[in-house]
């Protein structure tokens, strides 16, 4: 369960970084850079120390990636545009847990046991009292609820596409290929690529288009380079390798609720990096999903 903790770490800085991009490019572009930079990354990995396009599995990574990068990671960035960082977090990652046991079980009939369930349970309970607010007198009204429904689909997109992942490496270990989540990470992404150009293609006339001037021209700057380079790396490179890594290890019932801390541990990054405070209903609720999430993990590994 280690490589699910490190997820949540990851993910958290990279929801902060990808906000900052989509303020840059906007959404679809911030996107497709973002996962340029990371393919090839993963490349220089998957073609060195890992399998490359080895193992039976390549085809569900794809669609996987398709799915998880494609559906997820598009309408994860439509949503960050309009609800922001935490409340696009907060969504994303506390219905991608229930939605995911919910898949894995009606396909792959993986059961989880009643007290699994309840601790799980208890991390999206946690989550959603550290961060969900009481109002959001900042956010115009239908972009609120086009910020949710985006978040939704965001969450259904990991969902699904955690469960594609663990059918992918089951395939490909029954061919004689153990698949590092470095590989994983990369043959995931190749899908997502596509979904990617394709998005920013179908879109560029209403937003992309006219940001690539802006691209152009952050390139040549230190900071966004960085943030670019961060972005990628914390999210769909080591972000999505650990992520792979604890799929591969355990049940999507057990790793996402776990992933879910994301908007807990975006907290105190929050508190550095922007200025934005937590008051003490956010600390309360974070001690109870952190609670919840140890008691998770060692109940998988006791």
């Amino acid at each position: 369960m280690l490589f699910a903790f490190l997820t949540t770490f990851l993910w958290s800085f990279s929801a902060i970084f990808a906000k900052r991009l989509v303020g840059t490019l906007g959404s679809t572009l911030a996107n497709f850079t973002r996962c340029v930079v990371a393919t090839a990354l993963l490349a220089l990995w998957a073609f060195t120390a890992g399998h490359g396009l080895a193992g039976d599995g390549l085809p569900w990574y794809l669609l996987s990636g398709v799915v998880g990068f494609g559906l997820g990671d598009i309408t994860l960035y439509f949503a960050l545009a309009r609800i922001g960082s935490r409340l696009t977090i907060l969504l994303t990652q506390c219905l991608a847990a229930p939605l995911a046991i919910v898949i894995e079980w009606l396909w792959l009939g993986t059961a989880l046991a009643p007290v699994q369930l309840l601790c799980g349970a208890g991390v999206i309970v946690g989550v959603s009292a550290a961060l969900v607010p009481k109002d959001n007198p900042h956010i115009p009204r239908r972009a609120l609820w086009t910020g949710i429904g985006f978040g939704a689909l965001a969450a259904l997109g990991q969902g699904l596409g955690a469960v594609i992942s663990r059918k992918a490496f089951a395939l490909s270990l029954a061919s004689g290929v153990q698949i590092d989540g470095g590989t994983a990470a990369f043959q995931r992404i190749l899908g997502g690529l596509g979904c990617g150009l394709l998005a920013w293609w179908l879109l560029r006339h209403r937003e992309g288009e006219h940001r690539w001037p802006s691209l152009a021209g952050a390139l040549r700057t230190r900071r966004f380079q960085l943030t670019l380079f961060a972005a990628a790396l914390c999210g769909p490179v080591l972000g999505v390798a650990c992520y792979q890594w604890a799929l591969a290890t355990a049940p999507s019932g057990l790793v996402l609720p776990i992933v879910a801390l994301c908007p807990v541990a975006i907290i105190p990054f929050s508190w550095w990096l922007e200025g934005d405070r937590p008051k003490a209903r956010s600390l309360l609720g974070a001690a109870f999903a952190v609670a919840c999430a140890i008691a998770l993990a060692r109940l998988r590994t006791g």
